[in-house]
């Protein structure tokens, strides 16, 4: 087994840390504090191909592996978790429209989704059902060439600000099976939003329901076919449960940096505070479990790519495993600054209530473990 970066690999990380460096972490706080993201620092992602990771060359995109892409969510998260997590959900959609997407949907919208020019919202979450999504109730009805959209979709990263929404609705009977997927431009008519979300952390991303009045779209708007997107919104987790993880390593990487440099300089009972045993004692658990965790992401990310049978319930383990153990470490870093890892000058309190949500988007860790529960006894039965 070989554990090392390519040097492509190395290149491609090396190429999204300084991207971050340079155009994200100088203005992370104010885009916190404006709750949003210019659409310039999206398109410049756009055009290193960080809109389209992991769609094929042909198809415009960069045509990267799921362990490429954790790389680049990684690097860009040590900038800023809430960013790079916006643009993982971006590339989501965009893998979605460009292997399900009808030609006509394609021809008029892929190249604007690669570049970042048009943003993409990944709609599945409602009021009334966040773990349980086969229970979704947003339903589309098909009349004349074209469905007529009805629900309301709930913590929408996005939501009032991207150009397309990629909704999950009930096109039939109900469960999974009666579910499809459809692309909803915005300033459709009958779409609308919520007012702004207030939240703990992840405020650079624009967050609010989305709803759906009467509206409606054209039937080439349809992502696979009828009763398709509940195993399209399923398979475009593992890799969203991958980066997500990626991102909240990133995070709590850059937190255990600041930590690391703060101890070097902080005083008491004259001599550096890294002159403590019990503190070099923590410092060597949070690099190792950091070191732990991002193993085991991308070893998730390999039998992702490789299609191995048993990728969908790595891709859960490593989401539950790193994104505990990112925010524990990141948690940790703040304790090791005492006071001022509560202020906003050191920048680890943003990346704590950045990071606390990774625990709970693309399935809570506690439907984590049900995944892989559930594996397990289907092993021990065919046993």
């Amino acid at each position: 087994m070989d554990f090392a970066l390519s040097e492509g690999q190395q290149m491609l990380f090396d190429t999204a840390f300084e991207f971050g460096q340079e155009q994200i972490a100088p203005h992370a706080q104010a885009w916190e504090r404006a709750g949003t993201i210019p659409r310039e620092l999206l398109e410049n992602a756009g055009a290193l191909g960080f809109g389209a990771l992991y769609v094929p060359e042909q198809m415009g995109g960069a045509g990267l592996s799921r362990l490429d892409a954790t790389l680049v969510f990684e690097a860009l998260s040590a900038a800023c978790p809430s960013v790079a997590a916006f643009i993982s959900i971006h590339n989501m959609c965009t893998h979605m429209v460009a292997h399900n997407g009808t030609d006509a949907f394609k021809e008029a919208w892929l190249e604007s989704m690669t570049s970042m020019q048009s943003i993409a919202s990944y709609c599945l979450t409602e009021p009334g059902s966040g773990s349980d999504a086969a229970a979704l109730r947003t339903r589309a009805v098909k009349s004349g060439g074209a469905y007529t959209l009805n629900g309301t979709k709930a913590f929408i990263s996005g939501g009032g600000f991207s150009d397309l929404y990629l909704v999950m609705c009930r096109t039939g009977e109900d469960g999974p099976r009666g579910i499809s997927a459809i692309v909803v431009p915005d300033g459709a008519d009958g779409l609308s939003f919520g007012a702004a979300e207030r939240k703990m952390g992840w405020r650079a991303q624009p967050t609010a329901q989305v709803q759906l009045d009467d509206c409606t779209v054209q039937e080439s708007h349809l992502l696979g076919a009828e009763g398709e997107g509940f195993a399209l919104a399923m398979a475009g987790l593992d890799g969203g449960r991958l980066n997500i993880a990626a991102c909240a390593l990133g995070g709590a990487q850059a937190a255990l940096r600041t930590a690391l440099d703060y101890v070097g300089e902080r005083q008491a009972f004259g001599r550096t505070i890294d002159q403590f045993q019990g503190l070099q004692f923590r410092l060597a658990d949070m690099e190792t479990e950091l070191q732990a965790a991002r193993v085991f992401l991308r070893q998730a990310a390999w039998k992702l790519d490789t299609k191995g049978h048993d990728a969908t319930v790595h891709c859960a383990m490593a989401k539950r495993f790193v994104t505990d153990t990112a925010f524990r470490v990141a948690n940790d870093a703040l304790q090791l600054l005492g006071g001022y890892g509560y202020l906003e000058d050191y920048g680890i309190e943003k990346i704590v209530r950045d990071l606390r949500v990774h625990q709970i988007l693309e399935g809570t860790n506690e439907i984590m473990r049900i995944i892989t529960a559930r594996s397990l006894l289907r092993e021990r039965g065919s046993r």
